[in-house]
């Protein structure tokens, strides 16, 4: 007897849609989307295809139409459910375009729930493009099977930030002065503080005296070592996420 082949296939595209999904319904896609399929992937009636909306999770479709302009699909087949990601933000200062592009991929790649861009005084970017930071949330939630997107903030004044943080949850406070005094070990403050948290990640040059003063008095604040070597901010920021997602996130 044959082997069953695995359905859908993995050469199946597989696009985010911001529209809710369900069984039984057919969409139309356009723009981007229609070029991709019709003239890059060359889609064609009965071709498979697989779309997930950040709402109800992730279905399997056929394509029933293909146009350059336009791609018609039947979802024929819920997947999965969304999947439920781990209560960790990452607020971050923005840095250079490229770089902060990067650090908003990795967050979703990585599980982040929330990701919430952070000024500073030492922060040499004043300015964000949501749309451009989700396009590439986007694209990593596509090619790396995620279900979920995360939540993308608004560019928020650190002042602020502190002022309005809520009540319960945990600011692990990327602080590379402390190592040398031996604090600080990341593993040991996981193993002592549990539940909702944040990874917060200060900009190129690091907090200033007087942000640092003020986030180590916040009364959620736990301030953490990233090890010996000082790391750039993006690597900081997917280096603090990983150690939390094996600590008390969803790798165990």
């Amino acid at each position: 007897m044959p082997a069953t082949p695995a359905y859908p296939p993995h050469s199946a595209p597989r696009l985010f849609v911001d529209e809710v999904l369900s069984d039984g319904i057919e969409l139309r896609l356009g723009g981007p989307q229609a070029h991709y399929l019709a003239n890059v992937m060359r889609a064609k009636p009965g071709d498979a295809i697989v779309l997930f909306d950040n709402r109800t999770g992730e279905y399997l479709g056929q394509v029933t139409h293909a146009a350059k302009r336009a791609v018609t699909v039947l979802l024929t087949q819920k997947l999965r459910e969304r999947e439920i990601v781990p209560d960790l933000w990452l607020c971050a200062a923005p840095i250079k375009r490229a770089r902060f592009d990067w650090m908003a991929e990795k967050a979703c790649e990585l599980g982040v729930r929330r990701f919430v861009p952070v000024r500073t005084q030492r922060t040499v970017v004043d300015k964000i493009k949501p749309d451009r930071l989700r396009a590439h949330m986007i694209e990593a939630a596509e090619q790396c099977e995620r279900s979920s997107l995360p939540e993308l903030g608004d560019l928020t004044k650190l002042a602020d930030l502190l002022a309005e943080w809520p009540e319960g949850r945990h600011i692990f406070f990327a602080d590379e002065r402390i190592h040398a005094s031996g604090e600080g070990s990341f593993r040991k403050a996981l193993v002592a503080h549990d539940g909702p948290a944040a990874i917060l990640i200060g900009p190129e040059g690091g907090f200033n005296d007087e942000e640092g003063n003020m986030i180590r008095a916040h009364p959620s604040a736990v301030p953490v070592s990233l090890g010996p070597r000082i790391l750039r901010a993006d690597t900081a920021a997917a280096a603090a996420v990983s150690l939390w997602m094996a600590g008390r996130g969803d790798w165990n």
